[in-house]
């Protein structure tokens, strides 16, 4: 993968992005900013009388003036509680403590590595794009392992393994917001969707799981991509044109020992056995995880509350068992170990999420959110587009933000609040709205540098090839972020044609 003259085109301008990008703040300096901006904005605002009229209220929009005395008090005195009140930190924070000990205790890199040497030789590609998409459940172990696995795979199998490279990136990365398994991002988006969403209906409540069904079936689309475009284009192109290294070492390909196959067998059978207790614990017609009308999906159900706790006991019950068998814990404090060193990777997030919070806070109180989002509604609505143009809309947008921002939940916190309630103003649900966000964001995430691990993937690549640098690797991918954006979307929208749930307790059209 060398950077010949006619890829010089492509990558000036992606360089461009690259250095555009670099100049916007760090996420969290940038909410420091828009809340401020926010306050300003409100002070400006707060005299002029407004037509428009507030759905919740029934009444003409008022700007709410932040920079009063009475507002900065408020504030100060808030402050605190407005971090430790926000949704998504404990959301994220609890299914990391899980995940972590998981991760560490080596269960999850096991199950990874067991799914691909089983697979046969003819399935290896889709079975890379699959394991890349489910080892998102474990934040960063397909950057860490399943990528890097896949190239040392596709060459011992004497195939090129940039392209081994190549799917398990597309998988990982491309595909990150399309599971079968609920993960953490699952109920951390939600959190962003269901705040936006209470500016225009403060009743309103979304299921961790509203995407749930959407992103299952994605998978399927999204792998056959990978896999066509992988084994019938960009492997053959590799073959041609991309002459790997002379001092390439012969790979060797870890085996599983007989104590981690016992240890994974047994992790897998507490697991198992806890979601049996689960299941027969919400067997009953009285049981207490129901409703009182007895049902286990509604909001009010104590199961659907339980979400995310159950994420955090489902990945540590098999870590735990896992771990002491294994070798790798010996002790109580091994486990609370590795649950620290899961936290130690959060310390950025923790930071934007306090900044974060006080900008939603701030934008929700100055009332600012609805002005836009019914003039916006009302500049939409005079467009006449129809609701499947809007859709696109959106993920275009996303996917053209996402080349400055990477990170999913900075984004969605920023533009969720504006975009979440405009849409709804147009009969375009939350869920609906969050699914469309959750494309825009994945595709394009192969194609940003940065995003925090792409350098890492193009150290991957010089392995192999040592020419390969960061406009190479992204031309390399761009193939997958078009391909991925328009089969995904069109997906989206035929889900929607047939009238397919979302996911739990998800509908397509806002008050129905």
């Amino acid at each position: 993968m060398s950077s010949s003259p006619s890829r010089g085109g492509l990558t000036r301008v992606l360089d461009g992005i690259e250095t555009v990008g670099n100049k916007l703040p760090d996420p969290a300096m940038l909410f420091l900013i828009l809340m401020v901006l926010v306050w300003a904005v409100s002070a400006a605002l707060s005299s002029v009388s407004f037509t428009e009229i507030d759905p919740r209220s029934g009444s003409a929009v008022v700007i709410t003036n932040l920079l009063t005395a009475e507002a900065l008090t408020a504030f100060l005195t808030n402050l605190v509680g407005t971090f430790t009140a926000f949704a998504p930190l404990g959301v994220v924070l609890v299914s990391m403590l899980g995940v972590g000990v998981a991760e560490h205790s080596g269960f999850i890199n096991t199950a990874l590595k067991k799914m691909l040497k089983v697979t046969p030789a003819k399935l290896i590609t889709p079975a890379v794009a699959l394991v890349g998409i489910v080892s998102h459940t474990a934040t960063d172990a397909g950057y860490v392992v399943v990528i890097p696995l896949a190239g040392v795979i596709f060459y011992a199998m004497g195939r090129h393994p940039i392209a081994g490279i190549m799917a398990a990136f597309a998988g990982v990365s491309g595909g990150f917001c399309a599971n079968f398994i609920p993960s953490a991002i699952d109920p951390l988006l939600q959190s962003f969707t269901e705040a936006a969403a209470q500016t225009i209906d403060p009743n309103i409540s979304l299921n961790p799981l509203n995407n749930w069904f959407f992103a299952a079936s994605s998978t399927i689309p999204i792998i056959l991509i990978i896999w066509y475009l992988t084994d019938k284009v960009m492997e053959p192109r590799l073959l041609k044109s991309t002459p790997l290294n002379d001092d390439i070492e012969a790979p060797e390909m870890d085996g599983i020992t007989a104590q981690e196959n016992r240890a994974f067998r047994w992790a897998n059978v507490s697991m198992l056995i806890a979601m049996a207790l689960v299941a027969l614990a919400a067997f009953p017609e009285d049981s207490t995880l129901r409703d009182a009308n007895g049902s286990l999906a509604s909001f009010s159900a104590p199961l659907m509350k339980s979400i995310v706790p159950l994420i955090f006991i489902f990945f540590v019950i098999p870590g735990v068992v896992f771990g002491y068998l294994n070798g790798q814990f010996h002790r109580s404090a091994d486990v609370i170990k590795a649950m620290t060193k899961s936290m130690e990777g959060m310390g950025a997030y923790i930071v934007m999420a306090f900044f974060c919070a006080q900008f939603i806070a701030a934008f929700s109180a100055s009332n600012l959110g609805v002005l836009i989002a019914v003039k916006g509604a009302a500049f939409l609505e005079a467009l006449g587009m129809p609701a499947t143009v809007t859709i696109v809309g959106l993920v275009i947008l996303v996917g053209f933000v996402n080349l400055f921002m990477g990170s999913a939940s900075a984004k969605w916190a920023l533009i969720g609040p504006v975009l979440v309630p405009m849409l709804m103003q147009l009969n375009i649900s939350p869920d609906l709205s969050q699914a469309a966000y959750r494309i825009g964001d994945s595709s394009t995430n192969i194609i940003t540098p940065l995003m925090p691990y792409f350098p890492l993937v193009v150290v991957y690549c010089q392995k192999y090839v040592k020419s390969t640098g960061i406009g190479t690797l992204i031309a390399a991918m761009l193939p997958y972020s078009i391909a991925l954006l328009v089969c995904w979307t069109l997906w989206l929208l035929l889900y929607w044609s047939f009238g397919l749930p979302l996911g739990l307790n998800a509908s397509y059209s806002y008050g129905l």
